[in-house]
């Protein structure tokens, strides 16, 4: 059993699991601060990955954890607005259901040493689920400009790409399997 070596990849993808409960108890009571928070957080999705391909420190942990921690936090942001009446627990559901999926998929797949990479329609899928996210934590709560409609229709837009993208990774996986 090889042991994790901490690098500052794995510390990022980490810190997107131990900032949750941050983000959940700031958030309700204090909107710009959860976004910022959640912001944070989601500018590390990009940058441990980044860091780990540029400084050749990818690792099968990271290569595990990093899609785990990206659904962990979106997931937690989903339930949170949900929670909070500001937004629909169908919508909601929807994504929920496609991160377990494609989540499991590539799972097995790294079970049988086939990396299953993201696809543009999932990385398009998260920049609309962040986007989203964040405008609807802030509402109204940004110099006074409702940025709610925004936030719901980038989530729409999430929920058609999570379809999309779910499909993608699902004929993916059925291909290298």
């Amino acid at each position: 059993m090889t042991t994790v070596r901490l690098n500052l990849p794995t510390i990022l993808t980490l810190s997107r699991i131990f900032v949750i409960p941050v983000f959940i108890y700031i958030t309700p009571a204090h909107p710009f601060w959860g976004a910022v928070v959640f912001g944070l957080a989601s500018i590390t999705d990009f940058l441990d990955g980044y860091l780990a391909r540029k400084s050749g420190q990818i690792t099968q942990f990271g290569i595990i954890m990093d899609p785990i921690a990206d659904k962990f936090l979106v997931i937690s942001a989903l339930i949170l607005l949900v929670d909070m009446g500001s937004l629909s627990m169908w919508l909601a559901s929807i994504i929920i259901v496609r991160e377990f999926l494609v989540t499991t998929l590539r799972v097995v797949a790294l079970t049988k040493d086939i990396v299953i990479p993201a696809e543009l329609g999932g990385k398009l899928k998260t920049g609309a689920q962040i986007t989203g996210i964040i405008c609807i934590i802030l509402d109204n709560t940004l110099f006074g400009i409702n940025l709610y409609g925004i936030g719901l229709a980038m989530i729409w837009v999430s929920v058609v790409l999570a379809v999309v993208s779910a499909v993608q990774y699902t004929i993916g996986f059925w291909k290298k399997i």
